[in-house]
């Protein structure tokens, strides 16, 4: 008899954490978010000091290699075939250096007082992925004005401009999540620095950001195909400008990609506070 009492509260209670577990997720996604954007809004020189480069990029690059015509991108100018490239660009140099902040929160205390309350690890790192993809998304918006204001031939339709935010939001999960699982590994300020200095440019440069990748060496083409920042460009490239793209393959190797780092980054974030 004590047996069938007990068995409807047990089930209850894992019906309510199956239930609670998925809002307890979306809420500190949700809060990490919003923080992320208090941040923003109190510091509005670093959306200038972080569109500098971008803007660089497009009016010296793009400009300059329109007019030599010197990459072949068929009927697309090279300024317009240059802009969702660039944008991908600012959205990986967000991301990829969010670790750090991990480690602030490390030694500050705040990462190890994080990680003894209920919230499941794996809820702290999408939201910490979640709220670089917010400022990915200012930044890449910051891009797309730009790029308007240049000539860039951008589509006006909602959908592809909604698609377009997805993509971006993957990618600066994914980067992110790299991020923390790098910081978990080296523990340091300096080591995450450097590393992540080493490997942005072979990620920017490895992908199509700048050129076709049927003008890549051979090596170089099989590293675009394992780099997710080369799916991320061709899907922007093809919702913003409309140039042939496999959307479908893009989404998913982002997606894929995203979820396998999030879990991986979760696994490590536990040595951080050791």
């Amino acid at each position: 008899m004590m047996s069938e009492r007990l068995a409807v509260p047990l089930a209850d209670w894992g019906d309510s954490v199956r239930v609670g577990l998925p809002r307890l997720v979306l809420s500190r996604i949700i809060t990490m978010c919003l923080v992320e954007l208090q941040k923003l809004r109190h510091d509005r020189t670093e959306l200038i000091t972080r569109a500098i480069q971008p803007a660089l990029w497009l009016l010296i690059f793009g400009e300059t290699f329109t007019r030599l015509r010197a990459i072949p991108t068929g009927n697309v100018p090279y300024l317009d075939y240059l802009a969702p490239g660039i944008l991908a660009q600012s959205a990986l140099f967000i991301a990829i250096f969010y670790g750090i902040q991990i480690i602030w929160e490390r030694d500050a205390g705040m990462l190890t007082k994080l990680l003894v309350t209920p919230t499941p690890r794996i809820a702290l790192v999408t939201g910490k992925a979640f709220a670089a993809a917010v400022r990915a998304l200012v930044q890449a918006l910051i891009v797309l004005l730009l790029a308007a204001l240049l000539g860039v031939a951008l589509t006006d339709n909602p959908l592809k401009l909604g698609a377009m935010a997805v993509a971006v939001i993957l990618g600066s999960t994914f980067f992110c999540c790299l991020s923390i699982t790098i910081a978990g590994l080296v523990l340091t300020h300096d080591r995450l620095m450097g590393i992540g200095q080493a490997i942005t440019m072979p990620l920017f440069f490895g992908s199509s950001a700048l050129y076709p990748v049927n003008l890549m060496p051979g090596w170089l083409k099989v590293f675009n195909h394992v780099n997710p920042l080369g799916y991320e460009v061709d899907a922007l490239r093809g919702l913003l400008i409309g140039t042939p793209a496999q959307l479908g393959l893009d989404f998913a190797v982002l997606t894929l990609a995203s979820i396998v780092m999030i879990s991986i980054a979760s696994a490590l974030l536990g040595r951080l506070a050791r």
